[in-house]
């Protein structure tokens, strides 16, 4: 894989870190995508560094077509390609439905949504020699959670555009999928009111015995940007424990 590049969003901490340092370990270079959090994106660049591969690090809100375009700018200007695209940055207002106002619905459809279909159209310029698109989603989108309602819509609406694009952009050779999880305590987590109650419940119920942890979910997209999964087109590999088998 030398001199191949991949961008994963939000890659500062969480799944996004984990993900873009397994793959700097399977020799891609990296760009590190972060809005706020520049201390840790820049520690995220040294550990890659460190492994031996090249990161470039762009502060970019994905929410923002006009931020999107100057990631992709960057991008360009430095690699001159894209090989992968991890669409892991995501944000959200957990809050009940009856207390949703109209820009708690904006910001997390334009992060979570928008920025899905934006950044696929750039990355697909970049990917002349076909690549691989991985988004990552929640059991949101098809179960009901509390106080989840806006986040759970948008990533319905991100499952919905992995299909289509998988189909539009198959002609290029860019395979396209998303990877479904069950509860990870990730830092991402500690935004919930009800972070404590969704912790045990789901530490409870999982049919596998234990909850879904970060590795679990590296290990998915890494095998959906394996030439093993090429003919895994549009789908979301849900990876929960069973837990969303149950009433």
């Amino acid at each position: 894989m030398t001199q191949k590049v991949a961008l994963v969003t939000g890659s500062s901490r969480g799944i996004g870190k984990a993900t873009a340092l397994q793959l700097a370990r399977e020799g891609y270079d990296l760009v590190i995508n972060y809005a706020r959090s520049k201390t840790a994106a820049l520690e995220t660049a040294a550990e890659i560094e460190a492994l031996g591969r090249k990161a470039l690090v762009v502060k970019a809100n994905v929410g923002d077509v006009d931020k999107i375009k100057k990631l992709f700018e960057a991008i360009k200007e430095e690699f001159s390609r894209l090989d992968v695209f991890v669409n892991n940055a995501a944000s959200g207002v957990q809050r009940p439905l009856m207390e949703l106002e109209e820009s708690h619905w904006d910001w997390t459809m334009n992060i979570n949504s928008k920025a899905l279909l934006f950044c696929a159209q750039e990355a697909a310029k970049l990917m002349d020699q076909g690549g691989k698109i991985v988004s990552i989603s929640s059991l949101g989108s098809i179960r009901v959670i509390e106080n989840y309602t806006v986040v759970g819509v948008s990533k319905a609406a991100l499952e919905a555009l992995t299909r289509y694009l998988a189909v539009e952009l198959a002609k290029k050779n860019i395979v396209v999928n998303a990877v479904s999880g069950g509860v990870v305590d990730t830092e991402a987590l500690k935004h919930f009111p009800n972070r404590a109650e969704m912790l045990a419940e789901s530490e409870e119920r999982t049919p596998a015995g234990r909850m879904v942890q970060i590795e679990d979910m590296v290990n998915a997209i890494m095998f959906l940007l394996s030439d093993q999964s090429s003919m895994i087109r549009g789908q979301t590999i849900i990876v929960d424990g069973g837990i969303s088998l149950l009433m």
